[in-house]
């Protein structure tokens, strides 16, 4: 219990006055104020005025509130100095980059058309599926899964994996990423309507208290072009393609890149929340779109060219065929067909070996068609004339060989006109033998001619991936390579490379480089012709022609190995081919390249056609028979088109045998 309270003393003082009077004794006056009393347990003297309590001074309290604010503004603006003079340009470039958006514009691709400027590889309009992954946090989504929902709904629609879009969407320190390359109108339009659905639900979440989450507001999109093929698979093997980000993958489209894919832009503009800011500035440096480029290319004849040997090679089930069809005068390919090709188009479904061009990244080695060169030694240097006499056994012994001809046969009485009519590898082997005095000296010869006519070399195309074939020097020929090179075994060109021996017979004995490109046209619209391909001369003018003449005996006498490439109407000058082939995997012979080549017509050459199937396997594998009717139906189409009138003489039909004892 708290401690009782002392009784308080009265102290006697002055009666209070009675009926309400005041001290004063006058009627209503105020009662004097009472004295305060003492508090309990202090003792005040009778008479003397309580203490007063003194305050203390404010003027420390207000001096370390005074210090307290100087030193907070001091902060301010040492951090003031800091961000506006020290780190200014630092700040400032965060605060661009954040701001400002910079993205690349594609130069438009140049066109690849044929020589009559019909479209071969052309481009259209297209969209590159972007993101600002700053967008799909889940601050600024509204959503703690953004990047997770919106993979689920753009990987059927790009056709790309969910969780590779879910990595490129999950990363906030980049403000910019590729989500998928070129894509069509369509795309970006299912893009866009599905942006518009979640557009709405976000603004109607929002208007009834809830947090509005947008999973597709951070997907945009940059205008660019895709490449595209009209003609599908049409001298695919010689545009090439494009690869994803829009650069040359194969072919001329690779060779060509600088000059086709022109120079990008560049646009940069303020942006907020995924949007385009026009009021806040920006530039903008323009594209320089590519150069056209015009081939030497007839798409009409490439078409029969393709068709022809692609219907063959299925026919035959080989492995592969190639046909080349050339200007006999200017080297100009007229076109380049492989078979099986693939679409440009749909990369997915062609297959390594397909994508590159195998008429001229393939060797091989061309059997009989090679002896036309061997010929054209011999009788350049004079060692023979078409009706020297030839006598052909069935068998011939050199080095550590036997050497046979294609079929067994009696001894044949044979002109060197009939050692190439009916393709002999054995008077072959005992013409070219008299190209010098010894063995060795032959060898040089021919090799010094086979140089001549490109073998061994490339053939001036700049083509990527193209093979020089392979001819080694004399003095590195083995025993048998010294006779079987003659005819065409030994050594390996590819499909370019024969084409242009024959166009060199029929030019009259000037090689001249095959080309692809006629020209290109810039983007003012000037056309800036191809410098001119370089020319050699191989042969005399006269020993072309009686070649030409002794190469008509192959096509038109009955005893010839090319009949079944006679075209009515015009003289035909060809050959034939048979060889045993290597087989690239095992290497090892295993299976034939059948081939013919030749030129139309043949008193007034223009064109040359070469066609060569490898390994085929169901039918005959015979040149003659199966190269011979490519030859005929790429021919016919090509003098065709191009307006040649038929011939206006009768060929001179060489002798191609003769009697013993004449």
């Amino acid at each position: 219990m708290p401690p009782k309270e002392p009784p308080r003393r009265r102290v006697p003082g002055p009666a209070r006055p009675r009926n309400g009077a005041s001290g004063s004794g006058r009627p209503g006056a105020r009662p004097p104020a009472r004295r305060p009393r003492p508090a309990p347990g202090s003792t005040t003297r009778r008479g003397t005025a309580p203490r007063s309590l003194r305050l203390g001074s404010p003027r420390p309290r207000l001096r370390l509130v005074s210090l307290g604010l100087t030193l907070v503004m001091l902060a301010f603006v040492a951090r003031l100095l800091q961000v506006q003079a020290v780190d200014a340009s630092a700040y400032a470039a965060k605060a661009e980059k954040n701001r400002y958006q910079e993205y690349t514009v594609a130069a438009e691709r140049g066109e690849i058309t044929d020589r009559n400027g019909v479209a071969l590889a052309t481009s259209v309009d297209a969209h590159n599926i972007t993101a600002d992954p700053k967008l799909f946090t889940p601050e600024e989504s509204k959503a703690p899964d953004a990047p997770q929902q919106a993979a689920a709904l753009l990987a059927p629609i790009l056709g790309k994996d969910v969780d590779e879009l879910v990595k490129k969407l999950s990363a906030p320190e980049s403000r910019y990423t590729v989500l998928a390359y070129r894509q069509t109108p369509q795309v970006w339009k299912q893009i866009k309507d599905l942006k518009s659905v979640f557009a709405e639900k976000a603004y109607e979440d929002k208007l009834k208290g809830g947090p509005g989450a947008n999973v597709l507001a951070g997907v945009l999109q940059v205008p660019t072009t895709k490449r595209v093929y009209p003609n599908g698979d049409l001298a695919a093997g010689i545009l090439g393609f494009v690869s994803a980000d829009g650069k040359g993958g194969g072919g001329l489209e690779s060779q060509l890149n600088k000059e086709l894919a022109g120079e990008d832009g560049k646009i940069r503009y303020a942006q907020a929340g995924g949007r385009r800011v026009p009021t806040a500035g920006g530039s903008e440096i323009p594209a320089v779109p590519g150069s056209d480029i015009e081939l030497t290319i007839d798409r009409d004849i490439q078409w029969a060219a393709q068709k022809a040997i692609s219907d063959q090679v299925a026919e035959s089930k080989a492995d592969r065929g190639y046909v080349i069809v050339q200007n006999t005068k200017t080297g100009e390919l007229l076109a380049m067909a492989n078979a099986p090709g693939y679409d440009p188009n749909d990369l997915s479904q062609a297959t390594s070996a397909q994508l590159g061009n195998a008429a001229l990244q393939d060797v091989y080695e061309p059997g009989s068609t090679s002896k036309v060169m061997s010929i054209a030694a011999v009788l350049e240097e004079g060692a023979a004339t078409p009706g020297t006499h030839v006598t052909v056994p069935n068998r011939l012994h050199r080095g550590d060989r036997l050497f046979k001809d294609d079929v067994d046969h009696p001894t044949w009485y044979l002109t060197l006109n009939g050692v190439l009519a009916k393709s002999s590898n054995i008077g072959t082997i005992l013409a070219t033998g008299q190209l010098g005095k010894t063995q060795a000296e032959s060898n040089q010869v021919l090799y010094d001619y086979l140089r001549k006519f490109g073998l061994g070399k490339k053939t001036g195309l700049g083509y990527p991936g193209e093979s020089p074939g392979l001819l080694a020097h004399p003095k590195d020929w083995s025993t048998s390579q010294q006779y079987t090179i003659p005819f065409g075994q030994g050594l390996s060109i590819n499909a370019v490379q024969a084409a242009s021996v024959y166009s060199t017979v029929a030019n009259g004995g000037v090689r001249v480089a095959p080309t692809l490109v006629r020209g290109t046209k810039g983007s003012d619209g000037r056309f800036t012709p191809a410098e001119a391909p370089e020319e050699n001369r191989v042969v005399s003018e006269k020993t072309a022609k009686t070649l030409a003449t002794m190469l008509e005996s192959v096509v038109d006498d009955r005893e010839g190995t090319g009949t079944k490439a006679a075209i009515p109407g015009y003289r035909v000058a060809g050959k034939t081919g048979t060889a045993n082939r290597v087989d690239p995997e095992r290497g090892v012979y295993k299976g034939y390249t059948a081939s013919f080549a030749g030129f139309a017509p043949a008193d007034n050459p223009q064109v040359t056609v070469y066609c060569a199937i490898q390994n085929p396997t169901k039918g005959s594998y015979f040149g003659g028979q199966i190269c011979g009717p490519i030859y005929k139906k790429v021919m016919e189409f090509a003098l065709k088109t191009l307006q040649t009138p038929p011939s206006g003489s009768e060929p001179p039909r060489l002798p191609v045998s003769f009697k013993p004892g004449e």
